[in-house]
């Protein structure tokens, strides 16, 4: 059920209601924010990537339902949200310190460490939790989950289940 709050005033608010659904009179409800992800955005998205998983119709190399959520995070999704990298530091002729350093964006890391093979290796990406992302941003990864599992050949009942229960 969606609306809007139009006038709050201590323990009373008035609720406009928008499409055919419609309260219960004396039913309580639960009340999330529409500018943040909803809990039927994170139903969706998890029920979504089971399903692509148990397909086994992605070209992901993956072993579990959890690999394959960090790769559609990472590829259709909002991806990292910062990165930690190593620099090695000489403290005397023949010894070198590693040293972990954090960084908001992969501008953000010395160049000399991104053109180096063997530095380079040890970038890791911190991918955003999702119970992080804003309701658009949940919204365009599952737009694009979908169409990826289109495109390759996801066609089972509990995919259109799913679908049909999204309203798509």
């Amino acid at each position: 059920m969606k609306g809007m709050c139009s006038v709050a005033s201590g323990e009373a608010c008035t609720f406009i209601v928008h499409g055919k659904e419609q309260p219960e009179v004396g039913g309580y409800y639960y009340l999330e924010s529409a500018k943040n992800g909803t809990q039927e955005q994170n139903k969706a998205f998890h029920a979504l990537v089971l399903e692509f998983f148990k397909s086994g119709q992605h070209s992901y190399d993956i072993g579990s339902f959890k690999e394959l959520k960090d790769c559609v995070k990472k590829s259709l999704g909002v991806g990292f949200e910062s990165f930690v990298f190593v620099q090695l530091e000489q403290t005397d002729e023949n010894n070198y310190h590693c040293k972990m350093y954090d960084a908001k964006t992969i501008e953000d890391i010395p160049q000399h460490i991104k053109n180096d093979p063997y530095m380079k290796d040890m970038i890791r990406g911190k991918l955003k939790s999702w119970s992080n992302y804003t309701k658009k941003e949940r919204t365009n990864t599952i737009d694009n989950l979908i169409v990826e599992m289109k495109e390759a050949g996801v066609n089972s009942a509990k995919f259109d289940e799913i679908l049909s229960g999204m309203g798509d």
